[in-house]
């Protein structure tokens, strides 16, 4: 039995053409119901289904019994550590449970966020994971009329009914003051990407609030702009206008991180001897630099986890208000802040 050639994949009409058989007897066999069959024609359409190379769809199945079995996640950049942790346990989560992801990374780019949804939607997602930790809060609105259930990572939003999943800012940044404060640091200065998202103001509002709460203690804040030398000239004022008291630099995350260790490795001010550096966030690489940056870390395979376990039990049914978790950040203390 021969095929005539074809592009693109076989169909079931086309293993029915070349068995010489009715498409409902095709259905019947693949559908385990080969006993309704005679011998004869089990014989043509396995020999058919084998010459065609024949593979069920199981999108179609999936979405004829009302599910797809697959999973949106939409990220803002996919070479950021935090969301590859992330990622990794909703990997993780997705295995278990019999779920396909299909990973989106929009770059930041609101067109692309849109084009990605429409994708998600004509493959009927069960579900969404929203790790957009770029994005500015006014434009989470843009998830209002997402027809399947989301969970948000990372975000929280007024106007979404969706669960959360997040670190627990306040107390992440009171563990890491606390540690500051104990190896007699008095001057900070909070470097942060640019503050539009809640994230990053939460933590800054920790740190002030902190500080406020301890005489002697002083802070101020600045944004990475789109110049680094901008960065190096804030760090070169700081240390001027703060001589005489022990500083340090905490960053909000791993981005600000990067760059405040470069803005110092330019200005040669060495780690721990010179001032502190606290990170919010754990990248590999702050081991690596002048015996390693303190960090916050954050439980970013948990997080995931978390998220897509919430995500699975409302696509099953639950039906219970958001819920929205906040998890602990781990303090790892290394050569930047234990001098």
């Amino acid at each position: 039995m021969r095929p005539k050639q074809k592009t693109g994949f076989a169909t079931i009409a086309d293993v029915a053409k070349l068995a010489k058989v009715g498409k409902t007897s095709v259905s019947r066999y693949l559908n385990g119901e080969q006993d309704k069959l005679s011998k004869d024609l089990r014989k043509r359409i396995a020999a058919a289904i084998d010459a065609l190379n024949y593979r069920p769809s199981q999108s179609a199945r999936m979405l004829k019994a009302g599910q797809s079995k697959m999973i949106g996640l939409l990220l803002a950049d996919i070479s950021n550590p935090y969301s590859i942790g992330v990622m990794q346990g909703i990997e993780r989560m997705c295995k278990q449970a019999g779920y396909m992801l299909m990973v989106c990374n929009t770059d930041n780019q609101i067109e692309q966020q849109s084009r990605y949804l429409d994708l998600l939607r004509d493959y009927r997602v069960d579900g969404i994971i929203i790790n957009m930790l770029g994005v500015a809060d006014e434009q989470m609105d843009n998830f209002v009329d997402i027809d399947c259930p989301i969970v948000l990572v990372d975000r929280t939003s007024h106007h979404l009914n969706a669960d959360s999943v997040a670190l627990n800012n306040f107390d992440a940044i009171e563990t890491g003051c606390k540690h500051l404060l104990s190896q007699n640091y008095e001057s900070l200065l909070v470097v942060s990407q640019p503050l539009t998202i809640a994230p990053r103001i939460e933590r800054l509002n920790a740190i002030n609030d902190f500080v406020a709460r301890n005489q002697g203690m002083r802070c101020e804040a600045f944004e990475i702009g789109a110049s680094e030398s901008s960065l190096t000239e804030a760090i070169e004022h700081f240390l001027r206008d703060n001589r005489g008291l022990k500083k340090a630099i905490i960053s909000t995350n791993g981005v600000a991180t990067m760059a405040a260790a470069k803005a110092l490795k330019a200005l040669n001010i060495h780690l721990g001897s010179q001032i502190g550096l606290l990170s919010v966030d754990d990248p590999d690489w702050v081991e690596l630099v002048e015996g390693g940056i303190s960090a916050l870390r954050q439980p970013t395979n948990e997080i995931g986890h978390t998220a897509c376990q919430l995500l699975i039990n409302r696509i099953e049914g639950d039906n219970a208000a958001p819920v929205h978790v906040k998890m602990a950040a781990e303090l790892i203390v290394r050569h930047s802040t234990a001098n």
